[in-house]
């Protein structure tokens, strides 16, 4: 008998057992990955025929809390008014999370780099992220004459602080060893930021991206129900309110499933990011083995 034969798989002690565990292996992933994508809609609609059958058998009028019907006819029949204002709120969103992540990394790169810089502003910052926002709007809508620009900030000052505070955790969560052999060979701040320490900061970043994703979107909203509606248009929280007066209940219901859905399309989309930007090589983004 060659070597080769004694060395064959299928003749190798414990080869049909290895062969079993990896059919299994595959078997339950296949099933993960139809599970997560059926159970979310099998309890989808489950709620929404719980929730029709509620108002059906309790006779709840349409003005206190209409069916998934009205809902969706009020979405259908309202969209134009709903899109223009999702559109606005959208803009508002976007443009808060850019800021946040410009500013929020910005600033940890330079809390990294100065450390008399951090113990001077990180406190404030803490302070700012733990102010209800809510609370502070109608004084930046007092000082700041435009209201997008007002919106936006209220936005921003919400969404900012995941994005330093994870960045700046990140950049400071370097591996010593790492650290300790870019020191041996000579390289410079500039080399050790942009080649050690981004990257390892890389996976922390996005993590707070996510959270600011969410985040902004609230702020977005929050600020919309502060600042009213004069001047600027209205976005989808000025629609609840507007809705809300008239007792329009099923149009709240409408804008709120819009809004969301803005935020499930936002955070959706930063996951994806974060896995294309991490699957090659960072433990949190590889396939599992077990």
């Amino acid at each position: 008998m060659s070597l080769t034969d004694q060395l064959a798989p299928e003749k190798m002690p414990g080869a049909g057992a290895v062969d079993a565990d990896e059919a299994r292996r595959q078997a339950r992933m296949r099933r993960e990955r139809i599970a997560r994508w059926v159970l979310p809609a099998v309890m989808l609609l489950a709620t929404l025929w719980l929730w029709d059958r509620i108002v059906v058998w309790n006779e709840i009028p349409h003005y206190i809390l209409p069916g998934p019907d009205r809902v969706w006819a009020s979405l259908t029949g309202d969209w134009d008014i709903l899109f223009d204002a999702a559109l606005l709120t959208g803009r508002i969103t976007l443009m808060a999370l850019a800021l946040a992540v410009i500013g929020g990394a910005g600033l940890a790169i330079l809390f990294n780099q100065s450390k008399m810089v951090e113990l001077s502003l990180y406190p404030y910052a803490v302070i700012l992220q733990v102010t209800p926002v809510v609370s502070i709007a109608p004084l930046i809508f007092i000082y700041v004459e435009s209201k997008t620009a007002g919106m936006l900030l209220c936005a921003w000052i919400v969404a900012f602080f995941p994005v330093l505070s994870s960045t700046t955790l990140g950049l400071n969560s370097v591996d010593h060893n790492l650290r300790d052999l870019f020191r041996i060979y000579g390289a410079s701040r500039w080399q050790k930021l942009w080649m050690l320490q981004l990257p390892s900061a890389l996976p922390y970043f996005l993590g707070g991206l996510k959270i600011a994703g969410g985040l902004s979107l609230i702020g977005a909203v929050v600020a919309e129900l502060v600042a009213g509606t004069g001047g600027v248009g209205a976005g989808l929280a000025a629609r609840i309110q507007e809705a809300g007066y008239r007792l329009n209940i099923a149009r709240m219901f409408a804008a709120l499933s819009m809004i969301a859905a803005m935020g499930v399309f936002i955070f959706a989309a930063l996951s994806l990011l974060s896995h294309l930007l991490l699957r090659k090589w960072h433990e949190s983004a590889l396939k599992r083995e077990n």
